[in-house]
């Protein structure tokens, strides 16, 4: 019953069509059913008899104390395992044991999900006594696993055990009754990279990573957290669930930042926005009355004295509005929001700069004064305010803080810029120049010239190596979250072979690592390509604490939607769209998504001297299209010529563009 109130209420509030079938569909890592099996059998040790027979249902058994399976469900799940004993006595007995990464796994231990432990002790195992006389057992709701892809079952007594129909009951999206039935979609080869199907797959995995995140409302990890060993997930996450958090695994809290990368991803795959809505009112229900600050986390974290995650919540506040339209939440939130907008505004000193005090951030290092990172997320924020003012007609708003975004952008590049490195530096001290700081400046229109920007795009691939950029500010740490902005940056400023060329080294290597699951998308890892962060938000932690499935790494879902499709919403709800294609060394591409309007979808194809663009979108709307190459246009049968980057403005309704080079 339960399940079917969810599923009407979430029908009540969003629209959420299925996208077409195609080819494509053989790439989506989301499971078929909402209770999924075991794949294959990983490894055994001791006495293990019919073990494959596991992945068929069967049965099979333990025979000695110690003796014990490791399963593989093929992909990143989490849930709530059960399982039959057969032959079952007082006396057998058997324990659990879950991780992400192969190369945790244990029959004594579980990987890290509850506290970044340095001394690797983990979080143990999940006993299991027989239950008699049913023989049936379902794991405790408490005891939920969010994320993992192996399930070690040990025997920990010298009875004979007899197992059968291992499952997980799937737990993450819980009002998806068909967890596949995506509303977008994404299709393209790419001739570049050893699989062929590598973007393709790369979208569906950051799909598949954010419905992982988005999860029932009372299964938050519990603090204080449980010392190892042991585990929580039991703690409740919000003011209304279904809701976004950042890992499947852990910290399984909503945290803003990670939602500037996540949402658009969601908007994309699924439009599942109701989780989104229920994060960011989460976060303005625990503003602090007095001085309009906002959290740093959703609860149960409830951390504070974050000045960047704090603007990353207004950011979010746009982002949420522009795809859903949803004027009536935001009515219901715009006391706080200006509060908060004016709390940020507040602190900005007789430099023009705002001084940075809240200085929790996403575990960069020195971010404290007139730092340009937070400072661009105040410019940003500031635009998207005066967006979002205009359409509840506070036009005296809207002017303000319009105004007051031109005025930060002239001194951020007066203090910021620096000549001699062709960046922005970190702060009004320093000339260390950061990866998320020049990748928001490209990406929030913050640079003062074209030359500035091609300038910011060449200078960040001087971080570099084999498998990303290693974060100045972070170092020894290769951060997709902050990598996203900066692929996002590079197609910005035009540099398309650049931000292929990242995606390549970057996101080519978390999906196919034999170190991870190969269907989600890891937190991080070092400048090697080891599982562990240098720091994480203050603490040094066991490469086991490390996120597998973690939203702000799905970066390239929306950027190849926004990018290599071209295809972008202007306006609430897709009123107003656009589309500019960045061909991006590729023959073809496909795919769309849906708002409440209906389906955008676009196709193009490059052959010989022949660019080819279909377009549908819903009647009603507007947008205009950048055409990437000049020539002859033929136009829904109009010839027109055509110079590169010539706009056209289109209505709604279906149209074919053929350009002749």
């Amino acid at each position: 019953m339960l399940f079917w109130l969810l599923s009407c209420l979430y029908a009540l509030v969003t629209v959420r069509a299925s996208a077409p079938a195609g080819p494509w569909d053989a790439f989506n890592f989301a499971p078929k059913s909402r209770t999924v099996y075991p794949t294959a059998v990983k490894v055994t040790h001791g006495g293990v008899r019919n073990a494959h027979a596991l992945v068929a249902k069967g049965e099979a058994t333990l025979s000695g104390n110690g003796s014990w399976i490791a399963l593989d469900f093929g992909v990143e799940v989490g849930g709530l395992v059960s399982l039959n004993f057969g032959k079952a006595s007082s006396r057998s007995s058997i324990a659990l044991s879950f991780t992400e990464s192969p190369m945790f796994i244990s029959p004594l231990t579980s990987d890290d999900s509850s506290f970044p432990s340095t001394n690797m002790s983990f979080d143990g195992v999940l006993h299991v006594p027989a239950p008699l006389p049913t023989g049936f057992w379902t794991q405790p709701a408490a005891m939920l696993r969010g994320g993992y892809r192996y399930l070690t079952i040990v025997s920990t007594s010298d009875e004979l055990v007899t197992l059968s129909n291992v499952s997980c009951a799937i737990s993450f999206a819980p009002h998806f009754p068909d967890l596949r039935d995506y509303s977008g979609y994404f299709f393209a080869s790419d001739p570049e990279f050893h699989d062929k199907n590598f973007l393709t797959k790369l979208w569906y995995a950051g799909a598949y990573t954010v419905q992982t995140n988005t999860v029932p409302l009372n299964t938050g990890r519990q603090v204080p957290f449980v010392q190892s060993p042991g585990w929580l997930n039991n703690a409740t996450l919000g003011v209304a669930g279904p809701i976004i958090v950042d890992g499947a695994k852990r910290d399984r809290a909503v945290w803003p930042g990670d939602m500037g990368i996540a949402v658009p991803t969601q908007f994309v795959s699924t439009n599942d926005l109701i989780p989104t809505r229920n994060a960011l009112s989460t976060m303005f229900a625990a503003i602090d009355p007095v001085t309009g600050a906002l959290p740093e986390s959703g609860p149960p974290l409830s951390q504070l004295g974050s000045d960047t995650y704090h603007a990353w919540t207004l950011i979010g506040t746009h982002n949420y509005y522009i795809y859903s339209g949803d004027a009536d939440w935001l009515q219901t939130v715009w006391a706080n929001y200006t509060k908060a907008v004016a709390f940020l505004e507040g602190k900005v000193d007789s430099s023009g700069l705002m001084n940075v005090t809240g200085l929790r951030d996403w575990a960069r290092l020195g971010g404290g004064g007139h730092n340009s990172e937070g400072n661009a997320l105040l410019f940003q924020v500031l635009v998207t305010a005066a967006d979002l003012a205009s359409h509840v007609n506070a036009s005296s708003l809207s002017s303000a803080w319009s105004t007051n975004a031109t005025a930060l952008k002239q001194r951020f590049n007066e203090v910021f810029w620096l000549p001699s490195a062709g960046l922005y530096r970190d702060n009004d001290t320093t000339t260390l120049c950061p990866q998320d700081a020049n990748s928001m400046a490209v990406l929030f229109n913050l640079t003062a010239t074209p030359e500035q920007v091609a300038s910011v795009s060449e200078g960040l691939t001087k971080n570099w190596n084999d498998l990303g950029p290693v974060a100045p500010e972070l170092p020894d740490t290769i951060s997709p979250f902050i990598s996203g902005l900066e692929l996002q940056a590079h197609f910005a400023a035009g540099n398309d072979a650049r931000a292929m060329d990242l995606l390549r080294r970057e996101w080519g290597y978390m999906l196919y690592t034999n170190l991870s699951v190969q269907s989600t998308l890891l937190e991080g890892f070092t400048a090697n390509g080891s599982l562990s962060y240098r720091s994480y938000r203050g603490y040094n932690y066991d490469p086991s604490y490390t996120s597998h499935a973690h939203g702000w790494s799905s970066g390239p879902t929306s950027a190849l939607t926004y990018y290599v499709l071209g295809l972008t919403v202007t306006s609430p709800q897709g009123r107003t769209w656009s589309v500019a294609p960045h061909t991006s060394g590729l023959s073809a591409a496909e795919g769309g998504f849906t708002t409440p309007l209906g389906w955008y979808g676009v196709k193009w194809s490059l052959k010989n001297r022949s660019f080819t663009l279909n377009i549908d979108v819903p009647e009603g709307t507007t947008g205009s299209v950048k055409l990437p190459f000049a020539g002859k246009a033929i136009v829904n049968g109009k010839v027109t010529k055509m110079e590169k980057g010539d706009v056209l403005q289109l209505g709604g309704g279906q149209h074919a563009i053929l350009v002749s080079k």
